[in-house]
């Protein structure tokens, strides 16, 4: 699969709603478990910032990227292209 098709299947509507509503799920509860204490306490330096960031990003990342491989796989298979089994 070209970066383009790739891409164009990631930034799909159904895509990015579905790994919104995973980040947003899962972010939360990774954000409570791993930086909850210092949230209650107001203890947020801009470092500790980035990390609550990227904690919902990865959630984000991983729903997309196992979104798109799932609609790959159920895609009928280009003639050139060998699929190889796991």
């Amino acid at each position: 699969m070209k970066t383009r098709e790739w891409l164009q299947l990631a930034t799909s509507r159904a895509v990015v709603r579905r790994a919104c509503v995973v980040a947003v799920v899962v972010g939360t509860v990774l954000i409570l478990i791993n930086h909850g204490e210092a949230l209650l306490h107001g203890e947020v330096s801009s470092g500790r910032a980035l990390q609550i960031v990227l904690t919902a990003l990865v959630p984000y990342c991983v729903s997309t990227f196992s979104s798109v491989q799932a609609m790959r796989d159920r895609a009928p298979a280009h003639p050139r292209m060998e699929r190889r089994p796991l």
